[in-house]
């Protein structure tokens, strides 16, 4: 008797898995590192001259607000889901 298992997922898991939209938190800190390496970029020109703390505390605000803000509405539209009968 083999223990190899050949069995593959059906076809409503596989297009479940690959339609899966990108994670909230996943994009807010891309967006979040994006936007402080724009910084960091803008400061060394010389356009602006920035203070490092105050552009921390504002990128982690905006970071959590951001995450807190998709993270409600991930579950609302989680919520507003048909169920399967499955747990």
């Amino acid at each position: 008797m083999s223990s190899y298992d050949d069995s593959r997922p059906d076809a409503a898991e596989q297009d479940r898995e690959a339609g899966s939209p990108a994670r909230v938190g996943t994009v807010v800190w891309g967006l979040t590192v994006v936007a402080l390496a724009a910084l960091i970029i803008i400061s060394r020109l010389g356009i602006v001259a920035l203070d490092g703390t105050y552009v921390l505390i504002g990128l982690m605000i905006g970071a959590g607000a951001a995450l807190i803000v998709g993270g409600l509405v991930s579950a609302r539209r989680r919520d507003n889901r048909p169920t399967t009968g499955k747990s």
